[in-house]
């Protein structure tokens, strides 16, 4: 399948940036600015858990043509991929820097929101309406969104770093880092307890 100019433009633009062991989305902050973001956040209890349910965030929405968002992030996170006509990842190389592992099927990645769609309802966001939580389930503009191995992605599940981190410990910096960012970009609120994990993850960096 020919991608449509902008979206190979954006694409190849994202590679072009990324380090060579494996490409990250755009927009993760240097250690720095993100110690600086954390200090920024607001601390504060869950809240509305009872309510959450994750239909409330539509994802994987059309980013152009037939390509969905998790179609987009396989395209944009992996090396050599090879879409069919309804831009389906046929084949391809994906790197999960969660635990170091690499992938030759589309169907062992998934696609993980940094901060989890249950952990951003609890924080803030079941006050969006539905259109903002659609936009935040399919946020493409900065480091949301990962391809990751599906098993570690699923063993995250919806939980917070002082109850779950990546298997790499050489990846805590930008995890944290990451996670900050889309916490600060989408003005949504951290537990005490969240905020030391992430303290403390920022001291690997």
């Amino acid at each position: 399948m020919k991608l449509s100019a902008s979206l190979a433009a954006a694409l190849a633009s994202t590679a072009l940036a990324a380090p060579t062991r494996f490409r990250t989305p755009p927009g993760i902050p240097s250690s720095s600015v993100a110690y600086t973001l954390l200090s920024e956040l607001t601390v504060a209890d869950p809240s509305n858990e009872d309510s959450y349910d994750r239909d409330l965030f539509p994802h994987w929405s059309t980013v152009e043509g037939s390509c969905n968002t998790r179609e987009y992030v396989l395209q944009r996170d992996g090396d050599n991929v090879e879409v069919n006509d309804s831009c389906a990842a046929q084949s391809g190389t994906w790197y999960s820097p969660f635990d170091g592992a690499t992938w030759t099927a589309a169907s062992d990645v998934d696609i993980d929101h940094m901060v989890p769609l249950k952990n951003a309802w609890i924080s803030g966001a079941a006050s969006w309406s539905t259109s903002e939580r659609e936009a935040y389930a399919n946020d493409i503009t900065g480091p949301a969104l990962w391809a990751v191995t599906d098993e570690v992605n699923q063993e995250k599940s919806d939980r917070s770093p002082d109850s779950w981190k990546p298997p790499l410990t050489d990846f805590y910096c930008t995890y944290a880092s990451a996670w900050i960012q889309v916490k600060s970009t989408w003005e949504l609120s951290v537990t005490e307890a969240e905020y030391s994990a992430l303290e403390d993850m920022l001291g690997t960096c």
